[in-house]
């Protein structure tokens, strides 16, 4: 099983890794699109006041700036590390053991602005991009990467994917059609079996659950075996009336 999480908006600055490497991320063929992105972040950088304007900064953001501009040469950190945010703060990867790290590593991928999908223990260093930016010098992010992030997910050959990313990040990388999947919205539900979806406990239960998957090393090959796993640890997990998505009921 592969599992697909957004990024945060907030993030961990510094780290003890050297500087990006991008041709040892995962998925080592987006390193045009990858060096692409960063090169028009790194250059955007040069110029403050057109900075902000692309990137929404305000006032008290426009450090982030700097941070952008140092992209290259910055320190690094395994990226489920980087980011912070509820879905993350649930995740706390810094508690987990070697063998759920691991399990991480082995099984997640971070749906990154910059640097398209990233294993979760890929060292990258902080910057600020949202999905929706348009970068001066390359295409609008969704054109930039959808082409190329869906390809390579397919390449990945995985059994079944669970796609946690919201949807503005799912359009940079649609898991192709063929490819096994399901897309995960959290609910609530209420006493006459109505359910109303959920904003802040979305990310919260997202992290929660990846964090379940880790500790308990899951072995999963298909949505069946997603909705068993589910049920036998306490969650509940099950296929959305009329839609070919998972709702995990909180």
């Amino acid at each position: 099983m592969l599992v697909l999480l957004p990024p945060s908006e907030t993030k961990r600055a510094g780290g003890t890794g050297g500087p990006l490497v991008m041709d040892e991320l995962a998925l080592p063929q987006l390193a045009p699109q990858r060096r692409a992105a960063v090169d028009a972040l790194v250059e955007l950088s040069r110029d403050p006041d057109a900075a902000a304007r692309v990137l929404k900064l305000g006032a008290r953001q426009l450090g982030e700036i700097a941070v952008n501009a140092g992209l290259k040469t910055a320190p690094t950190m395994p990226a489920v590390d980087r980011y912070t945010g509820v879905l993350f703060d649930a995740l706390d990867s810094a508690s987990l053991g070697p063998a759920a790290r691991a399990w991480l590593g082995e099984h997640v991928l971070i749906q990154s602005a910059p640097f398209g999908p990233v294993a979760a223990l890929d060292p990258i260093p902080a910057y600020r991009l949202a999905a929706g930016t348009a970068l001066p010098g390359i295409p609008p992010l969704r054109r930039h990467w959808a082409a190329a992030g869906s390809a390579a997910l397919g390449e990945l050959n995985a059994s079944f994917v669970l796609d946690l990313r919201s949807d503005a990040y799912v359009a940079l990388a649609p898991v192709p059609a063929e490819v096994p999947s399901a897309f995960v919205r959290v609910v609530s539900a209420g006493a006459d079996g109505t359910v109303r979806a959920l904003n802040h406990f979305n990310k919260h239960a997202k992290g929660e659950f990846t964090r379940a998957l880790a500790l308990s090393s899951a072995v999963v090959g298909s949505q069946a075996d997603l909705i068993a796993w589910a049920d036998v640890n306490g969650w509940a997990l099950r296929e959305a009336a009329g839609s070919a998505e998972l709702e995990l009921v909180v």
